[in-house]
Order: structure tokens, then sequence, then C-alpha cells
């Protein structure tokens, strides 16, 4: 049995438990790929009701509450701390950026799964050095607040907060034009990566193109204004609109990527 059978076994747990006793059962945080195991299999897991959240609106990792409040008798209280992690001394810090707040989450032992998105901050003039705000499954809050206490060479502070907290962390998207083939997903992203054709086709087929938070491998699939779409390694990107087209035919395309 693979890993998405496993997957799927325990989403099938998850939605029947929820049904039988009405109550709601959450899954851990889940990645692109593996929301795509529920999407993929999702007539036989809506019976039960269904909410997604990872702690606040756009998270890329997410956990899914099986159930529905006219069977519950309330609404889903998705087992979701929020922690901000801050340097001790802003003398003695480093830059810190997401994969150093990741790296050091992980040498605790913590599963990925136990921990969503890691909002970091950026340094300002007053404030010289990057703070994080961590979704985390509550089980692990405590352990975490206890034992994050250096991330490299900086001493770190963990304050439990409320997700209204993290609202300082504004989705930062600035303007990208670009000239396509044509608004498909696999000629956009030749033209983001500057990969050929076959190297292109190659990142679908591994399934690192993921689009409105599902993996895609259809690279033929015409993007259109509002899709939000991932190339791992290359960035996250909002399509906006397509323009006039260029003497040569090829498309004047307005993106936003995400910064």
């Amino acid at each position: 049995m693979n890993e998405n059978d496993i997957l799927k076994g325990r989403l099938k747990d998850l939605a029947n438990a929820a049904f039988r006793q009405n109550r709601y059962t959450y899954t851990n945080f889940l990645s692109a790929a593996d929301m795509e195991v529920f999407y993929s299999n999702l007539e036989q897991l809506s019976f039960a009701g269904y909410t997604i959240f990872g702690g606040r609106e756009f998270c890329d990792r997410v956990m899914i509450a099986f159930g529905n409040e006219a069977d519950c008798g309330y609404a889903p209280a998705f087992p979701i701390c929020t922690m901000k992690v801050s340097a001790v001394s802003d003398k003695f810090s480093d830059d810190l950026n997401h994969r150093d707040f990741l790296g050091a989450l992980m040498n605790l032992g913590i599963e990925r799964e136990m921990v969503g998105d890691i909002l970091v901050t950026e340094s300002t003039h007053s404030d010289k050095h990057n703070n994080a705000y961590i979704f985390c499954v509550d089980t692990v809050a405590d352990y975490i607040a206890e034992n994050l206490t250096k991330i490299r060479h900086t001493n770190v502070k963990c304050t439990f907060c409320s997700t209204q907290d993290t609202d300082e962390i504004q989705i930062k998207k600035e303007p990208l034009h670009i000239i396509a083939a044509s608004a498909r997903a696999d000629a956009v992203t030749a033209t983001i990566t500057g990969l050929s054709r076959s190297s292109t086709s190659l990142l679908f087929r591994e399934k690192k193109f993921s689009l409105n938070n599902r993996l895609y491998e259809n690279s033929s699939h015409q993007l259109k204004p509002g899709d939000v779409f991932s190339i791992r390694g290359y960035g996250k990107y909002e399509f906006v609109e397509t323009g006039s087209a260029t003497r040569k035919g090829r498309l004047n395309i307005e993106l936003l990527r995400y910064i």
C-alpha cells in the first residue's frame, strides 16, 4: 500500500466517524499533493460534509474538518494554534528566512504534517530581525513553545497569539508582464521559467505545477483571471488578464508575482 492509499483510507475513516457520530473530525495539515488525493476521492468523502482551513485565508497547507454544522450543532473549531516566534534580542539576531524556521521545527522532531504555513515578516529599519507566525496542531504547541529557543545563532522566544495578529503580514504581490505563445499553463510556465518545451512538460509530469492549491498535470489548461498557480522552484503567481497580440501572434499577459 502506497502513501496515497494510506491517506485515502485515513480520510475515509475520518469522514465515516464524523457522519456516524455527528461530530467533527480533523486531519493534520495537508500539502497540495495530499489535497489532490482528497479531491480525487471527493465523491466518496463528501457525504459527511467538509470544511477546509489553514489558520487564515489563502494558506498553502490546510486541514480538513469532516462534518457539517446542521448535524453537529456548531461550527467547526479547528485544532490550530497560532504562535509568534521572535528574537530575544535585536542586537544579536540573524536575518532568518522560512527555511530557517522550518528547519528548526523539524530539528525538534516534529512531523511536517503537524505544522501549517509559516509566515515570515520582513525586517524593517526599526525592527531589524525577522519574526514568524507559525500555524501548528494544538497538541504540539506547548512542546514548540518550550523547546524552540534558538534558530541558527539567534535566541528566540515563542508567544501564543490569535489569528488576527497575523494580519500584519499582508500577502504581497508585484505586477509581472510576460509575452507567451498562449495563455495555456505550459506556455506561461515556459516563459516564466525559460525552460524548453520538453523540460516544461516534465514539470507537469513530475507534479511540480499546482493550480488553485491543487496539483495539476493538464499542461494544456487555459489560465483565466483569478487563477493562482505555483511552479516548484520558480514561485507563485496569479493570472490577471490576457492582453493584445504581438506582431508575431504571441500574447501580452499580465500576472501578479507573490513576493
